[in-house]
């Protein structure tokens, strides 16, 4: 069955299997840079036999080592810290503000205005209520992307253990130096050196790692140089792949965060959680900056332009008349004025 066919290839690779070594890219150890070993470098690295794959005693010592074929889990960001980070921003308050001011001048203002008056700071709030929910919702991609990643994990595979092979061994148990039979339709558990075909072809579709669209052919005869990109490693199968078709032995020789896939998943979390402002951010920011001091400055002057409708002086003899109803109203008007001036209102 499959532990002869893992038998019978160690056999033929220790007869000098040929091999195309290219290690232009720089020093090649099989440890860190397999795709540019020989399948018995590969091996001989990693304290292995293809026959009998490692022993129980060396796995847990690896475990230990290098910790479970998992993927780090990242705490959620609580729902009121990502609805208060959509209010901090400066445009964002002179809104808030605004509806804040508006509300006083409704409780304040003409009451046979009655449900009218609050019309326009309820119309605030609720810009801003959609303002914040989109905000959160874009917030929430990239954890949802990080558990897109976890959902590709593979959850059993077929490893070989002390000369014998167990079909159900938790994916989270594999160490670098595991011994991993692989057919078609499986999902890699695991980065791994392809070491033996056992079918005519293999192929692996990648598109969730490298985008492309169609299945690629592996083959573990051929190496490539050190600093190869992902898609040129023909001898490699990366974990949250799965094989398309064929079947084939695998050394795994990365776990969990040190997969490619785990690589993918530690940059998305420090995006996430990057507290310096990007250049577009932080010119963003002095744009709003900005655009609000010139809005306050456009708001006074309108409402002072129009003092003349409010307040009256005379100077014989002298009196002043002022109308409370008529200086709220341009005030409105100020404050609609900048609220229409602000691109989020």
């Amino acid at each position: 069955g499959e532990l002869e066919s893992l038998r019978t290839s160690e056999v033929g690779e220790s007869r000098g299997r040929p091999a195309r070594e290219v290690c232009e890219g720089g020093s090649m150890d099989p440890l860190e840079t397999p795709w540019a070993a020989t399948v018995s470098q590969v091996v001989a690295a990693h304290e292995t036999s293809l026959s009998a794959g490692l022993t129980t005693a060396r796995a847990a010592e690896l475990r230990a080592k290098y910790g479970a074929n998992e993927l780090a889990k990242e705490e959620p960001t609580p729902l009121w810290k990502l609805v208060l980070e959509q209010f901090d921003d400066v445009l964002v308050k002179v809104l808030l503000l605004a509806a804040v001011v508006s509300f006083v001048l409704a409780l304040l203002g003409d009451t046979e205005e009655g449900f009218e008056a609050f019309v326009e700071p309820a119309v605030i709030m609720l810009i801003l209520i959609l303002n914040a929910i989109v905000g959160v919702w874009q917030e929430s991609n990239a954890e949802h992307a990080l558990e897109a990643l976890k959902e590709m994990q593979s959850e059993h595979a077929k490893t070989l253990r002390d000369g014998s092979l167990e079909p159900q061994l938790a994916a989270s148990e594999l160490v670098p130096g595991d011994v991993v039979s692989l057919s078609v339709g499986d999902r890699v558990p695991a980065d791994m050196r392809m070491v033996a075909a056992q079918t005519a072809t293999v192929r692996a579709q990648q598109a969730s790692l490298t985008g492309e669209s169609d299945a690629v052919q592996k083959r573990a005869e051929v190496t490539v140089e050190a600093r190869a990109e992902i898609q040129a490693k023909e001898c490699m199968l990366f974990a949250g792949t799965a094989i398309a078709s064929g079947s084939c032995v695998g050394v795994v020789t990365a776990t969990g965060m040190h997969t490619e896939m785990g690589k993918i998943h530690g940059a998305i979390s420090e995006a996430a959680q990057e507290s310096d402002d990007t250049p577009l951010k932080k010119k963003l920011d002095e744009f709003g900056v900005l655009l609000t001091q010139l809005i306050g400055v456009i708001c006074v002057l309108v409402w002072m332009i129009n003092y003349s409708h409010f307040m009256t002086v005379r100077f014989s003899p002298f009196s002043i008349e002022f109308s409370f109803a008529k200086c709220t109203y341009y005030f409105k008007i100020a404050v609609a004025l900048a609220v229409a001036a602000i691109p989020e209102g």
